[in-house]
């Protein structure tokens, strides 16, 4: 039994086939899927998705790429979305300095005030952070201290697609946050560029851990190259098993429970 923890399953990707995609998700192990917006039209789609599956369920955020698009009324508008049975987290939000597609003053002030739309909706955040940790942690650490009563006794969030090393992931272990591991941890390791994810996973306690595909995206070996889907998600998990040393079995409960836990997701 698998979550994915972060798909995109509304992108044009899938316009053709996302009956026979969910199908092979079930048939991989895949229980349920949670899809993060990007902006105000992607989040009314993970809605969408999530009552026409019931497999599904969705986020609502906007993306940095997209942050220059966000105003006071679409934000009014993701917090009374977040309002729906089947929105379980604010995301995807967060920072992007590789790109840059949004000014970087704006990625910051839209992360900050969707982390407050969280806060007030006592709802865990789905975090982005490319090229960006310094200003991600720092940003974050002044929510949590403006905000102490949030999630108490729960997990605050997770850092999608995990971006740092050991030293970062026990920091914001400890600030009540998991990791999720997506498919370049099955990537081979060349000697001038170790995987520091692989090493996160082998150091880090597996109740942390949550999977993700972040499908269309970050295909796992040994179908890098191709369009990601959640089925894929057992090859990101056979990886944390070689890596740290436990069975599959093993990863796909803790992890499962993982994203349950922090989304709030039942599980049958």
């Amino acid at each position: 039994m698998f979550v994915d923890s972060h798909a995109h399953l509304f992108f044009k990707d899938y316009e053709s086939d996302l009956g026979d995609v969910v199908k092979r998700a079930a048939d991989a192990g895949v229980q349920f899927i949670v899809n993060p917006g990007t902006d105000l039209a992607t989040s009314r789609e993970s809605i969408s998705l999530a009552e026409q599956f019931e497999m599904m369920y969705a986020c609502v955020g906007f993306h940095p790429h997209d942050a220059a698009k966000a105003d006071s009324v679409s934000l009014n508008e993701i917090e009374r979305l977040s309002e729906h049975p089947k929105v379980v987290g604010i995301g995807e939000i967060g920072l992007d300095y590789h790109y840059d597609y949004s000014p970087r003053e704006k990625q910051r002030e839209i992360f900050a005030l969707q982390i407050e739309i969280a806060q007030r909706r006592n709802l865990p955040i789905v975090i982005h952070s490319r090229e960006a940790e310094a200003d991600t942690l720092a940003i974050v650490e002044e929510k949590l201290r403006q905000q102490p009563s949030w999630r108490q006794g729960k997990r605050k969030g997770v850092f999608h697609c995990f971006p740092g090393d050991v030293e970062m992931a026990e920091k914001v272990i400890g600030w009540g946050f998991n990791i999720s591991i997506p498919g370049p941890v099955t990537f081979p390791v060349k000697p001038q560029k170790p995987n520091s994810m692989a090493d996160v996973v082998s150091r880090i306690p597996i109740q942390h851990i949550m999977l993700e595909t972040d499908s269309p995206y970050l295909t796992p070996v040994p179908n890098r190259g191709k369009r990601n889907e959640p089925s894929n998600i057992p090859l990101i998990a056979r990886k944390i098993s070689e890596l740290s040393g436990r069975s599959i079995e093993e990863v796909g409960v803790a992890t499962t429970n993982a994203s349950c836990n922090l989304f709030g997701i039942n599980i049958h």
